[in-house]
């Protein structure tokens, strides 16, 4: 079916803010290892990766044998009313790697309802409805993580179940402290982190949740030890640290396996999702285990933890483990930022590169200035497309090309994605000038 039909069924048919790229969007029919197909028959190699959820490509053997064998035994669901042995041996693989001590998992079907729990969670744990997140946050879609989303792009409500107070830290490169060292920015961070305990809240905050690299907000990287930082201050006041590991985990940045590991910190709540299933929807959360066992009313989940997803979970960790795709991440992306910080030296329209591993953003600017270019950032995402590389888009100005391709990328692959980048850029930088 063409695209262009195809269109015009979707429009008719699903919601206005259902965003879809591209001036004429794809549909995306057959893959295999990093590359897709559109319907039209053209091929592309994939540097979003669903939005960082196919982290090991397409096709994988073993992936796809561990969920035709669940198939084959006809039992695609049962519920958490039944023991699921795929979904035990996967908690208790998290739950090692997680590094939180007594911890347990609980499975869901999405980051967005992994936060919802984690939200539930501390709420309970702590008997307060008061959440300290980041500025330029996002956590999800659903009423309660809109709720502590700090990124008005992407803030469908003002409503919310809780009282959130907003902590600077998210986005270095424009905020208020930007320009400072990573020492004085770490320290006024945290002394806002203070100043915001002792001025909008109550002190019996229920949790702090945090991105350790804002995935939505345009992959903004604070400095090694932030999080240090503000969990001493948290400590203070028997505060829960939330880490929303739903873009940083299993290894994706390269240098650590979780994001927070960067900051030397085992926080108290990790959520995780995407990466994990490889496409299969999957998500969760690992807590302390007096944390976890807060609640004290009845809790399942129908479709969380399947059996089918679980297992195709367990083949897609142990994949990533066994392959060494974090060494992988770590070294194709030192390649890829300072491949992308070479060629964008004769270009003014390119404000920042930054990110770690797998997980890199481009801030594009109007040339001449720090001003956030929306439009620049469009040129790029399409010209990319026109010349067989799929990117992603994002940040608080939808200025920002998101850089996320699978962890099995190799060498090659990641040459040919520079050498498009770079006409990409290149393009941008002569129409938004002219």
């Amino acid at each position: 079916m063409p695209d262009a039909e195809l269109l015009a069924r979707h429009k008719a048919v699903l919601p206005e803010w259902l965003a879809l790229y591209y001036q004429e969007p794809i549909e995306i029919v057959r893959a295999s290892g990093r590359h897709v197909t559109d319907s039209e028959g053209r091929t592309y190699l994939d540097f979003f990766a669903g939005i960082l959820t196919n982290a090991i490509g397409y096709g994988i053997a073993e992936i796809s044998d561990a969920v035709r064998g669940q198939l084959d035994t006809g039992v695609l669901h049962t519920s958490t009313l039944y023991l699921i042995r795929s979904q035990v041996e996967l908690a208790e693989q998290i739950a090692e790697l997680s590094g939180i001590e007594n911890a347990k998992v609980f499975f869901t079907n999405s980051g967005t309802e992994a936060n919802e729990t984690a939200l539930m969670l501390a709420t309970q744990y702590r008997r307060s409805n008061q959440i300290l997140a980041l500025r330029n946050s996002y956590h999800g879609r659903a009423f309660g993580t809109v709720g502590i989303t700090g990124n008005r792009g992407w803030s469908a409500s003002s409503l919310s179940p809780v009282k959130v107070s907003y902590v600077h830290g998210g986005y270095r490169y424009r905020d208020a402290f930007a320009g400072l060292s990573d020492a004085d920015y770490t320290a006024a961070c945290v002394d806002d982190l203070r100043d915001v305990l002792r001025t909008t809240t109550s002190g019996d905050v229920a949790a702090m949740i945090v991105e350790p690299i804002q995935g939505v907000g345009g992959f903004n990287v604070p400095p090694d030890g932030l999080f240090a930082g503000f969990k001493e201050v948290l400590d203070e006041y028997g505060i829960p640290l939330i880490s929303d590991e739903v873009q940083t985990g299993w290894g994706r940045t390269g240098e650590h396996f979780w994001g927070m590991d960067a900051h030397r910190v085992t926080p108290d709540v990790m959520t995780f999702a995407k990466g994990l299933g490889n496409g299969l929807a999957i998500g969760g959360v690992v807590a302390r285990a007096e944390l976890m066992d807060c609640l004290r009313a009845n809790s399942i989940s129908t479709f969380g933890g399947n059996p089918v997803a679980t297992a195709g979970a367990k083949a897609t960790l142990d994949y990533l483990l066994e392959h060494d795709l974090q060494g992988n991440a770590a070294k194709l992306g030192d390649r890829l930022i300072g491949g992308l910080r070479e060629l964008a030296e004769p270009y003014d329209v390119v404000g920042d590169v930054r990110g770690k591993g797998l997980m890199i953003g481009i801030e594009l600017v109007e040339p001449g200035s720090r001003e956030p270019s929306g439009p620049a950032a469009g040129i790029v995402l399409e010209e990319t497309r026109r010349r067989g590389l799929l990117v992603g888009k994002g940040g608080l100005h939808n200025n920002v090309i998101r850089l996320a391709p699978p962890m099995t990328l190799t060498g090659g692959e990641t040459e040919e994605a520079l050498r498009i980048l770079g006409a990409a850029i290149a393009t941008a930088q002569e129409e938004r000038t002219a």
